[in-house]
């Protein structure tokens, strides 16, 4: 994918994903801006955080090696296949004349190698963005083309399957790319399909739709109504594949406004929604289909709520006091029935709590820099890992620091 804390987030994997959550959503007033004009303002300052200890062995609970990419760069999206053994990235490096050294990477899951450069482009203005696994092992990249200092045109590239290691097609959202930009991708990896969140600026309204990537076909648009999902600040989105419905969650007008949560049926068009709990925005939202059990955090009461979608029905719990902060992203791992959720402080350690769908804390594990508004969290809940943005063995450069829970 999708910074909570600064109110730019795009979604709860990021997409916030993550670097580029950051950087993506500094160019919400003019569609066409490069991420490196953004780039410059937000992402360098997310690493002024302690520096990491790296480990020749991952511990049995708490973090283990760090990810350094190929070539240095800073980090625009990440995930890992949660049936694999690979994950992928995109980079950018700022060359001395002002140009950028821009790649696609694999890493090896394991040993956080890098496996193959599947696509580098350098003394360009362009921009390669990570935007997550998605279906059955199927890697997704969004490919910006800059003239001057717009994109002019975003094409999608497919690895199927990821461990092939190489573009095998493109997927083609109905998105225009000048007038409207993709804000999100949400999907259950194992499943073929996912929803999709698309942001007017010239035109229309802000519409989400369902397609099958590996297919590339799509379904209908259905348009949101409600003035706090069309509002300036984006609902974060999530998919329940077993439910076929889109989840959609935020409140506008914040500190004190109560969020609103939406079932968005993308066959028929239905939209139900219903009051939610805590107070501010919606900082993270994942979903476990399976369960349809939904959790959120927001931003205003240090708390994170837990839902059941179908009786529409939730409880709210504080998350442990590290300092008045709120909690940011979060991430759902199906197999065990837990949610993660990254707790961020600024310019120091934050934590990553686990919660079990119940709403009882398990575990927090703490010392990860996540920077001022928490990272993806991208899981392989099969092996108990996870990855999170972070600084390198050099405090210059983004990393990905592996961690088990």
């Amino acid at each position: 994918m999708k910074n909570e804390d600064i109110h730019f987030s795009l979604s709860s994997r990021t997409t916030a994903r993550f670097a580029e959550t950051e950087c993506r959503s500094q160019t919400r007033g003019n569609p066409g801006c490069s991420i490196l004009a953004a780039a410059a303002l937000v992402c360098f300052s997310c690493l002024a955080a302690p520096s990491l200890a790296r480990a020749q062995d991952s511990p049995p609970v708490g973090q283990g090696f760090v990810v350094e990419d190929k070539f240095g760069g800073e980090i625009l999206g990440y995930d890992v296949d949660r049936d694999g053994s690979e994950g992928m990235l995109s980079e950018y490096v700022l060359l001395q004349d002002g140009n950028l050294l821009i790649a696609t990477e694999t890493f090896d899951q394991k040993t956080g190698k890098i496996i193959k450069v599947v696509e580098k482009k350098t003394e360009t203005q362009d921009n390669f963005v990570t935007w997550g696994v998605v279906g059955s092992h199927i890697g997704l990249r969004e490919y910006d083309q800059v003239k001057g200092i717009y994109v002019d045109k975003r094409t999608f590239n497919i690895l199927n399957p990821l461990e092939g290691n190489k573009f095998t097609g493109k997927w083609t959202p109905p998105v225009d790319g000048k007038t409207q930009l993709l804000e999100d991708v949400e999907g259950d990896q194992g499943t073929p399909n996912v929803a999709g969140m698309v942001s007017p600026y010239a035109c229309c309204s802000r519409f989400v739709f369902e397609s099958d990537v590996a297919a590339n076909t799509f379904g209908k648009k259905v348009n949101l109504t409600d003035p706090i999902f069309t509002g300036g600040v984006p609902p974060l989105l999530a998919w329940n594949s077993k439910m076929q419905r889109a989840v959609l969650a935020q409140a506008q007008g914040a500190p004190f406004t109560v969020p609103e949560i939406a079932l968005v049926n993308l066959t028929n068009g239905k939209i139900v929604e219903f009051t939610g709990l805590g107070y501010g925005y919606v900082n993270g939202l994942a979903v476990d289909s399976a369960t349809g059990v939904a959790c959120t955090t927001t931003e205003t009461d240090n708390s994170a709520e837990f839902y059941n979608l179908k009786k529409q029905t939730g409880i709210i719990v504080t998350l442990p006091n590290i300092g008045q902060y709120s909690g940011a992203t979060v991430a759902n791992d199906p197999v065990n029935k837990l949610f993660l959720i990254t707790h961020p402080v600024p310019a120091s350690d934050g934590e990553i709590h686990v919660y079990d769908e119940k709403g009882n804390l398990i575990e927090s594990l703490p010392n990860f820099p996540l920077g001022p508004g928490g990272a993806y969290i991208a899981l392989n809940p099969g092996k108990r890992t996870g990855f999170v943005l972070a600084p390198g063995s050099n405090r210059n450069l983004s990393g990905l620091q592996s961690f088990t829970y």
